[in-house]
């Protein structure tokens, strides 16, 4: 078996799946630069070779090529960064099956992971639980026109190409109150990420932040009130491998954003099984694995499943079409990842599925 990944040098995703690869006995994966696809570079697979496709990560190069020039830090950009990479995404396909090569994944999945609205349209028509969205919006005004009309008060507004929570804003309104918890930071007349989680309380600073991320599309979600354990709310980021759940992660914060990177941390799965007893665990997989079940084609993706306060309800918010960076986090016990990290569990399924 020959193997080749799509990914960045240094970065961490491809180094891990090399590791795995390494510990299965399997030969050293040949790393394609993404910034020689987004450059247009030829694209040269072997017959019978098997791609990998995994995310551009932070490389600095590859997201102003995705986005344009700026910095990289910046929020927005959206649109084009997922026009780019989806003409990038058709490109390898085309590539590996013209040299007969095995590319693993549906691209055309993948690039409807990275668009938030298609992502919901296709879950809820497939009977997957989903918080409720509203339609979409162009600016602050017509986003609380439309809350009005739902009588939502909390909402969740989300670029709809984001990810890494990346301009995600976390709205709550009262009468003559507002509002807003995000990563972003606005400085004038931009948006910066920001590793902080900040409150914005003024009408003309939530307006002005809408205002600035609607241009790259919208999608607004009600927010959910989530579970809490030990005082801090909760979610889960479970991968599915080969259509199982395999691997859990539960996120807390203090904050509405769980993501590790802002702030969130780690908790105690054992409490979360425990808490949810085991009809609610095995409903909440249930979930999760229906949900990657609308990405046939596609051998893993990481599901962020929210735990409604009362541990009875269960919605997606996300899939994942790179959801797998979860380091030292080994697989449930049962399951076919048992013992082994994300990366060792897809290199068992892929080595496998390629004997066969």
């Amino acid at each position: 078996m020959t193997l080749a990944v799509v990914g960045t040098p240094g970065d961490r995703r491809p180094a891990l799946f090399a590791a795995a690869c390494r510990s299965a006995g399997l030969p050293e994966p040949r790393l394609v630069p993404w910034t020689d696809v987004l450059r247009g570079a030829p694209l040269t697979f072997g017959a019978g070779e098997t791609v990998r496709v995994d995310s551009p990560g932070e490389d600095p190069e590859a997201d102003a090529l995705l986005r344009g020039p700026g910095p990289p830090e910046r929020a927005g950009g959206g649109a084009r960064w997922h026009r780019t990479f989806t003409a990038a995404l058709r490109r390898l396909a085309a590539a590996a099956s013209a040299s007969g090569a095995r590319l693993l994944g549906d691209v055309e999945e993948i690039a409807v992971m990275f668009d938030k609205r298609l992502t919901h349209a296709r879950l809820l028509a497939a009977g997957v639980p989903v918080p409720a969205a509203l339609p979409e919006v162009n600016g602050y005004a017509a986003l609380r026109s439309r809350m009005g009309e739902a009588g939502e008060r909390r909402v969740f507004v989300k670029p709809a190409h984001g990810s890494s929570a990346s301009g995600v804003v976390a709205l709550q309104t009262a009468p003559g109150r507002v509002r807003a918890v995000t990563s972003a930071f606005l400085t004038g007349d931009r948006l910066l990420n920001s590793l902080r989680v900040r409150s914005y309380e003024s009408e003309e600073e939530v307006a002005t932040l809408v205002g600035l991320l609607a241009p790259d599309g919208l999608h607004v979600e009600r927010w959910l009130p989530k579970a809490t354990l030990g005082g801090r709310v909760f979610d889960l980021r479970v991968v599915v491998i080969g259509g199982e759940p395999t691997h859990v992660v539960v996120r807390t914060s203090r904050t509405p954003m769980t993501n590790l990177h802002l702030g969130g941390a780690r908790g105690d799965l054992g409490a979360v099984r425990r808490a949810l007893g085991e009809d609610g665990w095995k409903r909440a997989m249930d979930v999760c694995a229906r949900a990657a079940a609308c990405f046939p084609g596609s051998p893993m993706v990481g599901v962020d499943l929210l735990v409604g306060f009362g541990l009875k309800r269960f919605a997606v918010c996300e899939v994942n079409a790179f959801g797998d960076l979860l380091p030292g986090l080994t697989g449930l016990p049962g399951s076919s990842g048992e013992g082994l990290d994300t990366y060792g569990a897809q290199v068992r399924v892929m080595a496998q599925a390629c004997a066969t």
